[in-house]
């Protein structure tokens, strides 16, 4: 357990860091996506071994969700505070319980209930602030929910997957190839800016896709294998509060009272939601 906690800490403060790249990309946030997964599959084929272990139609499920999370998650930066959009994504494990009970019948417990009140009062708080401060923050923010949504449908194809036997490694050598080939079509037809036009956006781009999303994504894939669950949930609610901190640093994004106290409540209502999922 000893290296997998600070496999956990350390991945979340890589992708904490990923919001911060995307602000400083000199290509346009479709084509961010893309060079995001694109730069990082070398990394993760190189460590590709054995054969695929589940359904082909999980995995192409699992590349379309994870392609329209990154897309919108990339467009909602573009238009509110990282602190909203991060947040926001962070709802995903909400709406994976909402799901369940909507199409599988499992009927949410009254923790869950609680949690779900308490995130969509942070919700609100945080969208009266980007009201108060931009006319783009209110796109912004629904574009942050839209990706929770997305990112919920892949973490069930992935949990379907890895119920089956699937790898971690292989499992996210095959989505980010799907979500590529997604990606780099959407991204041409948008007519959005493809490459970045010096030395410095291309290094924005490689720490992107080898520290955010190969590094990032893999310790956390290892150390959710090691942790229990509710511990890893736990320390996984430290990348929005770790990508607010970076924005206020790196990027001078003011955080206001209403904002961090918005904040806090849909932490501790997505915790509740785990808790009572």
């Amino acid at each position: 357990m000893r290296p997998a906690l600070p496999a956990l800490l350390l991945g979340a403060v890589f992708i904490a860091l990923s919001p911060i790249f995307v602000r400083l990309s000199e290509a346009g946030p479709t084509a961010t996506a893309f060079w995001r997964v694109a730069l990082a599959l070398p990394v993760l084929w190189f460590f590709f071994r054995g054969p695929l272990r589940g359904p082909k139609l999980l995995f192409v499920a699992a590349g379309i969700a994870f392609a329209g999370d990154l897309a919108f998650w990339h467009q909602s930066i573009r238009f509110t505070s990282v602190a909203n959009s991060t947040l926001l994504a962070n709802l995903a494990s909400i709406f994976v319980t909402l799901a369940a009970w909507v199409f599988l019948g499992q009927k949410p417990s009254a923790l869950f209930l609680a949690g779900l009140a308490a995130a969509l009062a942070g919700v609100a708080m945080l969208v009266t602030t980007s009201l108060e401060f931009s006319s783009s923050g209110l796109a912004g923010d629904a574009l942050g929910v839209v990706t929770a949504m997305f990112y919920a449908g892949y973490i069930l194809a992935v949990k379907a997957l890895r119920d089956r036997g699937e790898a971690a490694l292989r499992l996210m050598a095959v989505t980010s190839t799907l979500t590529a080939l997604i990606l780099l079509p959407v991204a041409l037809a948008s007519g959005e800016v493809m490459l970045p036009q010096s030395a410095y956006g291309w290094l924005v781009l490689l720490g992107l896709a080898l520290i955010s999303h190969a590094a990032g994504q893999g310790l956390i894939a290892y150390a959710l294998a090691h942790l229990p669950a509710t511990f890893s949930s736990v320390g996984l609610l430290l990348q929005p509060v770790i990508a607010a901190y970076f924005a206020w640093v790196l990027l001078a994004e003011p955080l206001v009272p209403l904002q961090i106290a918005g904040g806090l409540v849909v932490l501790a209502g997505i915790y509740l939601a785990r808790r009572g999922s």
